[in-house]
């Protein structure tokens, strides 16, 4: 193996999946990628791609220490993700010890890291999304949002008082992230992916009414990232390492999920057709109205290109994946 061996966690995922297949496009074919595959239809998240290996999770410490010479980069993606998992342990144990201790692992062998963490950081965004806002005054809203958190707070503890870090290290305040390879997800997948199926059948879409006065129903606003968007950060952050931070990777345009609705159905040349239901009343006082990433730090990082709009990113996404016999990438 040479001696840009990249590791990936959770790289059978929605967003690793697509950072393995960007970094390949790159000229890298040392990818390593860390995950459980199941015995669902995960492995096709892989299947288009040339790996160097395979690790299962709980092999992962040994097979560093064997290879951390040839270890170029650590892209740490693998967490429990469903906003909606009830077991905290389990998060703890996934989210929070793992990270912290890759970030320990980084440190000591001297290796880039990037992580994900998320927009849930945001909590209610009554505190605004600025990724370089004071830690202290963001209240996550579920225990994925919180395990996040609490790593960003840890790592931030960590660099203040001058604790040794690694070379570089960037985490992620992912927004909503659509695009390829997220069907293990199932309900957890992005909207434009659950409305697909029905838009291509002639059904119509399901929206949420909206509970507030100052919102129009379908006009809740989300800041939709296409998943290349995020790989392209990752990417550049990787190649080009300027300042070790947080870094939001959302557009910075919020947009409606009837902009949303209304870019899937023209994608495939279909008229509108929603069904309105209510807001669930389990998930009502949690539910956002709003998210937008502020883009300052990156764009100040010496980032500069644009990112896909909404129409072109659904229209390519509902064309050349969904609506296709073989969506996976």
């Amino acid at each position: 193996m040479g001696s840009f061996m990249i590791v990936i966690t959770g790289g059978a995922g929605f967003i690793g999946s697509n950072l393995a297949a960007g970094l390949e496009a790159r000229g890298l074919d040392d990818i390593i990628v860390v995950d459980w595959l199941g015995h669902e239809d995960k492995w096709r998240n892989l299947a288009q791609r040339n790996l160097a290996d395979v690790i299962m999770p709980e092999d992962l410490w040994s097979f560093l220490e064997k290879v951390w010479r040839e270890v170029d980069a650590v892209f740490h993606m693998g967490a429990i993700s469903a906003t909606t998992e009830r077991d905290v342990d389990l998060i703890v144990k996934s989210n929070i010890r793992l990270s912290l201790d890759l970030w320990e692992w980084c440190t000591t062998h001297q290796k880039p890291f990037i992580y994900a963490s998320s927009a849930a950081t945001y909590g209610d965004g009554s505190a605004g999304f600025d990724d370089q806002a004071d830690l202290a005054d963001l209240h996550p809203m579920n225990a994925y949002g919180w395990s996040k958190h609490l790593v960003d707070r840890r790592i931030a503890s960590l660099v203040t008082r001058g604790d040794p870090t690694p070379p570089f290290w960037a985490g992620m305040k992912f927004f909503n992230v659509y695009g390829p390879n997220e069907y293990h997800k199932e309900g957890q997948m992005s909207v434009v992916a659950q409305m697909a199926p029905k838009i291509l059948a002639d059904a119509p879409v399901t929206l949420f009414r909206s509970h507030r006065p100052d919102y129009e129903d379908g006009g809740q606003l989300r800041d939709f990232v296409h998943v290349d968007d995020t790989v392209d950060v990752m990417s550049w952050l990787y190649e080009n390492r300027p300042e070790s931070a947080l870094y939001n990777c959302g557009t910075g345009q919020a947009r409606s999920f009837l902009d949303l609705a209304k870019a899937a159905h023209d994608a495939v040349q279909k008229p509108l057709r929603v069904t309105w239901v209510d807001t669930p009343e389990a998930i009502r006082d949690k539910y956002q109205y709003f998210t937008e990433s502020k883009t300052d730090r990156l764009r100040q990082a010496g980032y500069t290109k644009p990112f896909t709009r909404l129409e072109d990113g659904v229209a390519g996404y509902v064309r050349d994946h969904l609506a296709q016999e073989d969506p996976y990438r």
